[in-house]
């Protein structure tokens, strides 16, 4: 299937609204589990400005195991069916074949937390499709990965991760103009690691791709407001954190949030212009 080029489909600055059909979720964890109510969460993102809506069957916050593909599948299946032809939707998934079916029923982009790493048939079944493709850092997996994460530069490590996934998906034939990248925030790192991550944002924007920031209500904004114990952030300081990833530079971001989002990076655009 053709496509214009990803930076074309998601001019800066895009909003990903994310919809999981999930139990367990950090942030959402079985608001949307039904899938009507999944399916009227998508189309108010849609309404509020959200250029695509994410929607995933599987949790990977911080502790969280796995789920078949099948219960993947059982969940985002309803949702994707009545949304389709009506609200343009990724899937959050690392499974083709859960994949498969979501670009059959018009998903358009596969965001794979794992950067093709978690199942070696679904670059092939991607770049078969056509579909655009976010490739994410992830230190470990969801179990493990917040257990005393270490980088001795965590910018240029996160862009030698990326650049070397992103060099796999190319070669597995999917073009380098329908893929993005995300550098993970809250995926084995710390709080200072997702800070230094904002900060330096180009570099990974050197690696010519656009950029997709995930800070919504995460730990770290939590816990840079007083509470060393948060699990989640506020509404606000993911606003904060959304502009000032804009700023540097950031392409997508990925927000629970739509209208607060969508209108505080209508302005900050504006600014920038």
């Amino acid at each position: 299937m053709e496509r214009v080029p990803i930076e074309e489909r998601f001019p800066r600055p895009s909003v990903m609204g994310v919809v999981n059909v999930t139990p367990d979720s950090f942030s959402d964890g079985g608001v949307n589990l039904d899938p009507d109510a999944a399916a009227a969460t998508a189309r108010r993102m849609r309404d509020e400005g959200a250029a695509i809506v994410d929607i995933g069957g599987e949790s990977t916050r911080p502790g969280s195991s796995g789920v078949t593909a099948e219960e993947e599948l059982r969940r985002v299946v309803p949702v994707l069916e009545q949304l389709r032809g009506d609200v343009p939707v990724s899937i959050d998934t690392a499974k083709a074949e859960v994949a498969r079916h979501a670009l059959e029923l018009g998903a358009e982009l596969v965001n794979d937390v794992t950067a093709l790493r978690g199942d070696p048939e679904l670059a092939g079944m991607v770049a078969d499709a056509g579909a655009y493709l976010c490739l994410m850092h992830m230190r470990g997996e969801p179990r493990t990965m917040q257990v005393d994460p270490r980088y001795d530069d965590v910018a240029a490590e996160v862009a030698a991760f990326l650049e070397e996934r992103l060099a796999v998906a190319v070669t597995a034939g999917i073009p380098e103009e329908r893929i993005c990248l995300d550098p993970g925030i809250g995926f084995g790192k710390t709080v200072e690691h997702n800070l230094e991550l904002v900060r330096r944002l180009d570099v990974l924007l050197a690696l010519g791709r656009p950029v997709v920031i995930g800070f919504s209500r995460k730990s770290t904004l939590g816990r840079l407001l007083g509470d060393p114990e948060a699990r989640t952030g506020t509404a606000a300081a993911s606003v904060g954190a959304a502009v000032a990833a804009f700023e540097r530079g950031a392409t997508i971001l990925r927000v629970h949030d739509v209208r607060e989002h969508v209108e505080a990076l209508t302005i900050a655009s504006a600014v920038a212009r």
